[in-house]
């Protein structure tokens, strides 16, 4: 018979709706059932995983979105598209960023009845805060809750040498918000959205900023506009009564990181002495950093052939990670 912890790692994904990590778990299971010696049970487990796969790879193909066709022209070096998957239930959030997210999910699935009303439905989102806090998987989830394609914006090939040519290359986006619905993600938004006053403008900074405040309040489309960036206090403030909400990221409190370690190393056994020790190892990584470190301390744990991650292995992880961390900024 399976070990607790298998079952309750199985019934908490399934719950979740995490299917990579629900046959991951039914996996261990059978690899339990081997072990002990009940290779035909093992046997039958493993079959009903592919059977799910190719039920589940069957409805996808019947009942997903049909992919969209990749930008073309001009746009396919301007747009990166995807159809992410990504959920909020893939993300651990602060309870007031997580509520904030659902409202524009609601109002985005409720925006007939908004508008039967001559209201509209959140669409220009801000999102600031700390690099590796979810600002990116932020608009993935939106475009996966949505069933919407994302569209990346490449910063490279926008940002153009000669006068006009930025400008020209965000016509070209909005337009495209109006003739494909989707999701069209800015980051590293401060790169054309730099205050107009700062000491190092020029003529050229002006006009894209310019541009875009024109473009993003003219903008008619459906589709979602999500910016996101690192540096708040270098944006011009005329963008931030441009999008209909502002949603800050930070830090993530003791109790969220506690919640998402537990979270990443669900398949594992965590029964330490102490979490206020961990916790304490955590605090000032962002979310991205302490993923990383999960990943190193299961890494190390599957290797040694055990289930169960030490106090020890999780903390030199999380250490090791602020140590980097430490030098990247030292660099700068």
């Amino acid at each position: 018979m399976s070990t607790a912890r298998h079952i309750i790692a199985l019934l908490k994904s399934y719950v979740e709706g995490q299917e990579q990590q629900f046959h991951s778990a039914a996996l261990q299971i059978a690899a339990h059932e081997a072990r002990l010696g009940h290779g035909k049970l093992a046997k039958e487990i493993k079959d009903l995983i592919d059977q799910s796969k190719s039920n589940r790879t069957s409805i996808d193909r019947k009942g997903s979105p049909v992919p969209l066709a990749q930008p073309k022209g001009e746009l396919a070096e301007l747009l990166a598209a995807s159809y992410p998957k990504t959920k909020l239930s893939d993300m651990v959030l602060s309870p007031e960023v997580e509520s904030r997210l659902k409202r524009i999910l609601l109002e985005q699935k409720q925006k007939n009845r908004l508008s039967e009303y001559n209201l509209s439905a959140r669409r220009k989102i801000l999102l600031v805060g700390p690099p590796g806090t979810g600002k990116t998987m932020t608009a993935s989830a939106l475009a996966g809750e949505l069933q919407l394609p994302l569209f990346s914006v490449i910063h490279s090939s926008l940002i153009g040498k000669f006068m006009g040519e930025t400008a020209s290359r965000l016509r070209l986006i909005f337009k495209a918000m109006l003739d494909t619905r989707g999701v069209y993600f800015f980051d590293e938004f401060d790169a054309i959205g730099t205050q107009r006053s700062s000491s190092n403008d020029v003529g050229e900074i002006r006009r894209v900023l310019n541009s875009f405040l024109l473009f993003i309040e003219n903008d008619e489309s459906e589709s979602l506009i999500i910016a996101a960036t690192n540096h708040p206090n270098l944006l011009d403030e005329a963008l931030f009564r441009r999008f209909d909400d502002v949603i800050e990221y930070g830090l993530p409190s003791e109790k969220l990181i506690r919640r998402f370690i537990k979270t990443r190393l669900s398949m594992f056994e965590t029964h330490w002495d102490s979490w206020d020790t961990v916790t304490a190892a955590a605090r000032g990584l962002s979310t991205a950093e302490i993923a990383r470190a999960t990943e190193e301390a299961a890494k190390h744990t599957v290797l040694c052939h055990s289930q169960k991650i030490s106090q020890q292995d999780i903390i030199s992880a999380l250490r090791e990670r602020k140590e980097i961390a430490s030098q990247r900024i030292n660099k700068l």
